[in-house]
């Protein structure tokens, strides 16, 4: 495939992916406004960041193995479809429980996105064009999920955040350019949705026990629950379908399991800071159109990290860009924090600049570790497994920041996350090891 070819696609696949993305960044700018609006808390209105990141990491999975199947092009259509379908019907939501509802088709939708689009990268094209073209995604996903602020702040003031909600309707607009680049054949195979319905349960669980606190202790015995059955119950089912929803050539691949582990943390931070800024900011007085224009800067860098990522995955490698990618994380969690502490403005936007960087260069560094780490004939599952414990990471970014903020303070909560992004790089430790380990 010509050079062209790569730039045009990724770039389409970018502005997809940034769009699903604008589902956060934009909603989350708003969240004040639709707490007001619906009569809820700014904790409990954080659900709607919360579940929609949840989503996001399930359904990621499913379209992977899907595409595996079927081919992208359905799947793909099927995904933006419901994302359309999910913000409009939250458009139109009367009360936060159908606003919530609504994101959960939104994120289900969305999903199909990520990977998917990375798919479509992964399976057009080879070495450096590949890896420029993984960059050139998430730089142009990441410039346009960091304009989200500015968008949903200053459609928030003209038209109201049902508007904002609505977003990404435009993601439509994009399908038909990438028609013919979107691969069709498929194996055939089954679909194990039973694995996908105790995936999601687990990890349901795991965000309703965290963001507990927000909401009382019901959620958080609920979450218990999921959590307690639900861990026994997916092993119990992957020993029994050991090529199912989640393939044991996958799982027992640890290259896939760690950089995935270790990745986390980056989506994590992102989401985290999507919804403290604002709160902090907000609090402060600033109007949600002040908070999109002081993250600027964070879609500048967004812009400018491929032309950083790609020459860095080529000359040290995915684990250790994602080392550094989850280092630069932890170390905007802590000036996040200091941020959150004396009410800086300028350390909370610096701290989402730092958070963007690591977006563009981890989430490429993911994708080419796990691309490089298993066949093709499971590639799409493993870029959705990978997807999915990335994603997983989001949701639990926000979730801390949703409900432990409140009894930790923001500093806290996000000095908690800075601490999570350090315990997740041991995961990297044995890889990079091996790595330097002399071949026989």
């Amino acid at each position: 495939m010509s050079t062209t070819d790569s730039r045009r696609v990724s770039v389409l696949v970018g502005l997809l992916f940034g769009l699903a993305g604008l589902g956060s960044s934009s909603a989350a700018i708003a969240l004040p406004v639709i707490a007001d609006g619906l009569g809820v808390s700014t904790g409990v209105s954080a659900w709607a960041v919360s579940l929609y990141a949840l989503m996001l990491a399930v359904a990621t999975a499913v379209y992977g193995r899907v595409s595996d199947l079927v081919g992208i092009r359905t799947p793909l259509l099927f995904g933006v479809g419901l994302m359309t379908v999910g913000a409009i019907a939250g458009a139109l939501a009367p009360s936060f429980g159908v606003l919530l509802a609504a994101r959960v088709l939104q994120g289900a939708g969305a999903a199909a996105v990520p990977t998917l689009g990375v798919a479509v990268i992964s399976s057009r094209y080879t070495g450096s064009d590949r890896s420029a073209a993984l960059g050139r995604v998430a730089g142009v996903a990441s410039a346009l999920s960091c304009v989200g602020p500015l968008a949903g702040g200053t459609v928030e003031g003209l038209l109201g955040w049902r508007a904002v909600i609505a977003l990404p309707v435009l993601g439509v607009l994009l399908v038909p350019l990438l028609w013919r680049s979107l691969p069709t054949d498929g194996s055939g195979a089954r679909l194990d949705l039973w694995g996908a319905v105790l995936v999601a349960g687990t990890s349901a669980g795991l965000i309703m026990l965290v963001q507990s606190p927000s909401t009382g202790v019901g959620v958080a015995v609920a979450g218990a629950l999921l959590l307690a059955m639900g861990v026994p119950a997916v092993a119990w089912w992957v020993r029994r379908r050991p090529h199912g929803f989640l393939p044991m050539s996958v799982l027992s691949n640890t290259v896939v399991v760690r950089s995935s582990i270790a990745a986390a943390a980056v989506p994590g931070s992102w989401f985290a800071l999507l919804i403290a800024v604002p709160a902090v900011l907000v609090g402060q007085g600033w109007e949600p159109w002040q908070v999109g224009l002081a993250l600027l800067p964070s879609a500048v860098t967004g812009l400018a990290a491929p032309r950083i990522a790609a020459p860095v995955l080529d000359r040290i490698g995915g684990t250790s860009a994602l080392g550094v990618a989850g280092l630069t994380v932890a170390a905007a969690m802590v000036l996040a924090a200091g941020g959150a502490e004396i009410g800086s403005a300028v350390l909370l936007v610096l701290a989402v600049v730092a958070v963007t960087f690591a977006f563009g260069l981890g989430q490429p560094a993911l994708m080419a570790v796990v691309g490089d780490a298993v066949h093709d004939d499971v590639r799409g599952v493993a870029l959705g497994l990978a997807t999915l414990m990335f994603l997983v990471g989001g949701g639990i970014g926000s979730a801390v920041v949703g409900g432990l903020a409140h009894p930790l303070g923001m500093p806290g909560a996000l000095l908690l996350l800075a601490g999570l992004a350090l315990l997740g790089l041991t995961a990297l430790v044995p890889l990079r090891r091996a790595e330097l380990e002399p071949s026989e």
